[in-house]
């Protein structure tokens, strides 16, 4: 088998070319989650189970084709295509207000690895994207949706678990390795991007341009 990782630095060599990831928007990486540990299982009247060290992190270290080092998915063959769960923690707000809660609904209790602002990210099922904070994109494959299970009526608020079906994020495969952390990022995408709130318009890359400037 053909390995992409580069044996000089560790990290997988691109399997995408930037010309390919034509589409950008800036987004804001608001959680960053990676437990050892599955805490929902069993009935959700029962309650969790209890964490094991530290859930949010103010950094991510993602390996090709593994998943997130430390979380419970992390080379798990049975969960190659899905390592990775992304979501769009706006849909969190939209949800609160049609259940009409006078609170924010907590972003950790949907036990997605990585929420952000600013992409619809429903709509990237099947697409190829990556993402940079800083650190140097990290690319992912958007396999299938992460529908909601019956736990977030518990966890979330009642209501939870039908206010996401068809909004719960997209279960990804890393497919280089990287680093993301908390904070601002740069989206690029093979797809148009559908951006949400103050996020920039999302427009082709010209050739040769640096990501983030736009295309006339």
């Amino acid at each position: 088998m053909h390995d992409c990782r580069s044996h000089a630095t560790g990290r997988a060599h691109s399997l995408v070319d930037v010309s390919d990831l034509p589409y950008s928007a800036e987004v804001q990486i608001v959680l960053l989650h990676a437990s050892p540990v599955h805490r929902y299982e069993g009935r959700p009247a029962d309650g969790p189970l209890p964490a094991v060290g530290e859930e949010s992190h103010e950094y991510i270290e993602v390996r090709a084709g593994l998943g997130i080092v430390g979380d419970r998915h992390f080379g798990r063959r049975a969960h190659v295509q899905a390592s990775v769960t992304v979501m769009n923690a706006e849909v969190l707000d939209r949800v609160a207000a049609e259940l009409g809660l006078p609170h924010p609904l907590e972003a950790s209790a949907t036990r997605r690895n990585i929420l952000l602002r600013g992409v619809e990210v429903d709509s990237l099922r099947g697409a190829t994207f990556s993402l940079d904070s800083g650190d140097g994109p990290i690319e992912f494959h958007a396999h299938r949706p992460a529908n909601p299970c019956a736990w977030m009526d518990v966890m979330l608020a009642p209501g939870a678990h039908r206010a996401l079906r068809g909004r719960g994020g997209l279960r990804c495969e890393p497919l280089t390795d990287g680093m993301l952390r908390l904070g601002p990022a740069t989206m690029q995408c093979n797809v148009p991007l559908a951006v949400t709130g103050a996020a920039r318009p999302a427009r082709p890359e010209r050739p040769g341009s640096p990501p983030g400037s736009s295309g006339s």
